[in-house]
């Protein structure tokens, strides 16, 4: 039988742990740019007129109930 390359098996030693352990530090090192453009992307959405209104409403509703 024939075993690839990247068998763990045949790579054992701290050369493969150290590849392995590189290999989880370049995902998750990516994982968090890409979450870091996705929350920069949320945060300068513009926020609806809508909810803007709503917010105003609360606020008047807080200062007429802390004026009684």
């Amino acid at each position: 039988m024939i075993e690839p390359k990247d068998n763990p098996a045949r790579n054992s030693g701290s050369t493969s742990n150290e590849r392995d352990l590189e290999e989880v530090r370049l995902r998750q090192q990516a994982i968090g740019v890409k979450l870091r453009h996705m929350f920069d992307e949320v945060v300068n959405e513009p926020v609806p007129d809508e909810f803007l209104e709503i917010l105003r409403r609360a606020d008047q509703g807080a200062s007429v109930k802390e004026g009684q």
